[in-house]
């Protein structure tokens, strides 16, 4: 998975997870990458620092940062746009997602829970997905 920096063509900037590289330049040629702030298909790269992490690092939307707030009400706003319109499968999302992949089953969006040896199944597989953002507030 890789994490891309974008903005739409207004100036709203937001980070968005692909599964390589290639996938964002297809998705980008569909006309499938939207701002989350504003619609807009009008989505490209922008310059971002390279993330270096450590193996006893966590990503987190530090206290001290002026826009946590901001930022953890998008992911909110994100999360229950996503899960208000999609089915909550539990921990059947890699079973379910191959079925849907493999036409087994109605084509719809889901949510769940996946083992690491499942998402890197799918991932071989070239089954497509976003993992939904983790809120600090879950944790407590």
């Amino acid at each position: 998975m890789i994490s891309y920096a974008l903005a739409c063509e207004k100036g709203h900037g937001f980070d968005a997870w692909f599964r390589n590289a290639l996938a964002f330049d297809e998705q980008k040629a569909k006309g499938v990458l939207t701002c989350p702030v504003c619609g807009s298909g009008a989505v490209d790269k922008t310059l971002m620092a390279p993330a270096v992490a450590r193996k006893d690092e966590t990503v987190s939307l530090s206290a001290g940062h002026p826009d946590r707030a901001r930022h953890i009400e998008m992911l909110r706003k994100l999360r229950e746009a996503v899960t208000s319109k999609a089915d909550y499968v539990g921990d059947r999302f890699a079973e379910e997602a191959r079925r849907i992949h493999f036409e087994e089953a109605e084509a719809r969006g889901i949510y769940g829970e996946a083992s690491r040896d499942e998402v890197a199944s799918l991932l071989e597989d070239g089954i497509e997905f976003v993992p939904l953002p983790s809120l600090p507030d879950e944790h407590n």
